[in-house]
């Protein structure tokens, strides 16, 4: 199955954008999407905000590719499945992600990765993307800073949610393609 990874970082990293200590954010200090207390357990333990805002993109990319990508196996995911679940670990965390995609999948939420993967495998990609994406907005819309940072999360699952679907269709046409 061939990586998607160097596709999704940058559409990741354009939602994630560069510094930020919004008040109403409870990651606090965050640069390129990586919060403070992420840069320290990662990183570097003692890391002060001055640190997260000299934070280089290659550490963020270190990152979002064992951290996140890797620790969630989405090269073995579906294309577009990827996607949305590297995406939402980001936003919402890995826990959350994990549980969704089992959920989505009509597992149950303990199963192994191993049996979430080949389930992803074996559904239907693009029901399984708008699964997530409907899902994610569900609970975004109940956190208490939804009224803050609302728009913003819905323009970007939105935005994943037709990416996802984009990447979903080509395997799908690649697919049928090999198989001739």
């Amino acid at each position: 199955m061939q990586s998607t990874y160097e596709t999704c970082l940058p559409l990741l990293l354009a939602h994630e954008g560069g510094y930020t200590n919004h008040p109403n954010d409870p990651g606090g200090p965050t640069n390129f999407g990586i919060t403070i207390d992420d840069y320290r357990r990662y990183v570097k333990p003692d890391a002060t905000t001055a640190d997260v805002r000299a934070m280089k993109l290659s550490e963020a990319k270190s990152i979002y590719r064992s951290k996140y990508w890797d620790a969630q196996r989405c090269d073995e995911l579906p294309a577009g499945v990827d996607y949305v679940i590297f995406d939402y670990g980001v936003n919402s965390g890995l826990g959350r992600s994990g549980k969704v995609l089992r959920r989505a999948l009509a597992l149950p939420v303990n199963s192994s990765l191993d049996a979430a993967i080949a389930a992803a495998h074996a559904s239907d990609y693009q029901v399984l993307i708008v699964s997530i994406c409907d899902e994610r907005l569900r609970f975004l819309q109940t956190l208490k800073t939804w009224t803050v940072f609302g728009v913003g999360w819905g323009r970007r699952v939105a935005e994943v949610r037709s990416v996802a679907l984009a990447m979903a269709a080509n395997s799908f046409k690649a697919r049928v393609a090999i198989r001739g």
